[in-house]
C-alpha cells in the first residue's frame, strides 16, 4: 500500500490551470521537494479487487517556495494495471518568493490504464498574511526520482 501511495503521489503529472503571463499579474515559481509519506489507519474497506488506502504526508519546499506542506491523502487503486486514483488536501506554509504565509492545495488524481490525468490548485480564500487571496495552480515533475513543481499563480494588487 505505500508503494502504491507512492506510486500515485508521485508518478501522475500535475496540469496548470492558470491561463496567461506577467502582463495578467500570472507569476511563476520553480523548485524542489522532498516528501515523506505516513500510513494512517483507513476506515473504508475496498471490493472487487479495489485496494484503499489514507497516508498522511509531509513536505519540504526548496527553491522559489521555501517551506513546509502537511498534508493527508485517499488513494484507490484497482486490479487493472496501472488504473488508480488520488485526492489530497494539503496545507502549504512558508515563503513564496519572499512573501510569507500560507495556502491550502487541493489535489485530484486519475490514472487509466497508464494515461494519466491531475489537477492541484489552490482552494479560493485559504491564503493568510502576504499569501492572503492568493490563487492558482501546481505542476509536479519528477525526473530521475526527483521532484519538482512550478506554481503559476496571482496575487491581489
Amino acid at each position: 500500500m505505500i508503494v502504491t501511495a507512492t506510486w500515485l503521489a508521485t508518478a501522475i503529472f500535475l496540469g496548470s490551470g492558470v491561463e496567461g503571463d506577467h502582463q495578467r499579474g500570472v507569476l511563476m515559481a520553480k523548485g524542489s521537494f522532498e516528501v515523506r509519506l505516513k500510513p494512517l489507519e483507513c476506515s473504508m474497506t475496498g471490493e472487487a479487487g479495489v485496494v484503499l488506502g489514507r497516508m498522511g504526508f509531509d513536505k519540504t519546499f526548496s527553491g522559489d517556495l521555501e517551506g513546509v506542506g502537511v498534508g493527508e491523502m485517499l488513494s484507490a487503486r484497482t486490479s487493472v494495471k496501472s488504473s488508480a486514483a488520488y485526492v489530497a488536501m494539503e496545507q502549504i506554509s512558508g515563503r513564496l518568493d519572499g512573501k510569507s504565509g500560507s495556502f491550502v492545495v487541493q489535489h485530484a488524481a486519475t490514472m487509466h490504464e497508464g494515461e494519466q490525468r491531475q489537477t492541484l490548485e489552490v482552494v479560493p480564500n485559504s491564503g493568510s498574511g502576504e499569501l492572503a487571496g492568493i490563487e492558482g495552480t501546481m505542476k509536479i515533475i519528477i525526473k530521475d526520482g526527483l521532484h519538482f513543481y512550478e506554481m503559476h499563480y496571482r496575487l491581489p494588487q
